[in-house]
């Protein structure tokens, strides 16, 4: 295994175990390591891949791959989703086990009542992490901020968003 292999497959055996929530959930960590730390991809192109990830039917773990794709080819590809989805997958197994063996126990439901707000938060650092990679300017914030209060304030759908947002960028507005 190269080294480049290596070095993926072991940043990405690290985040899976960190996964709360999804792989969504570890994209500062993955932002950070691909991006600041080994320099793979600069914020533009970690933007795109979550973007072209995003856009693509599959799960959201698809920018892991591409991530992958980019440093080592397809090899490196199959190397970061295997590696990102192998050791999560296991542990989910386990725990699973774990919470039907413990299923009345008080201390199983305190994890579980202490894991979400640990999720959430980390949902919430993604976010901020895309948008700060993304958004370059007063009106790139305000409209990331007024898109996030109308989601979550409201039962506007999210592909009209998408929408207004996609007039707004032809328009020439951002």
């Amino acid at each position: 295994m190269s080294g480049s292999l290596l070095e993926l497959a072991s940043q990405f055996v690290v985040l899976s175990l960190l996964s709360f929530g999804g792989a969504a959930a570890t994209l500062p960590d993955i932002h950070r390591q691909v991006v600041d730390v080994h320099h793979w991809l600069t914020d533009a192109e970690f933007t795109q891949m979550f973007a072209l990830s995003q856009a693509a039917p599959g799960p959201n773990v698809l920018v892991v791959a591409l991530i992958g794709w980019k440093v080592a080819g397809i090899v490196g590809g199959v190397v970061a989703m295997l590696a990102m989805c192998g050791p999560s997958s296991v542990l989910a197994y386990w725990v699973g086990v774990a919470r039907d063996r413990f299923r009345a126990s008080p201390v199983r439901a305190a994890i579980e009542r202490g894991l979400a707000p640990i999720t959430v938060g980390m949902i919430v650092a993604s976010g901020v992490v895309l948008m700060r990679t993304t958004d370059h300017n007063v009106t790139g914030y305000a409209l990331t901020l007024a898109t996030t209060l109308v989601l979550v304030l409201t039962r506007v759908h999210p592909l009209v968003m998408l929408a207004a947002g996609a007039i707004i960028g032809i328009a020439g507005f951002v």
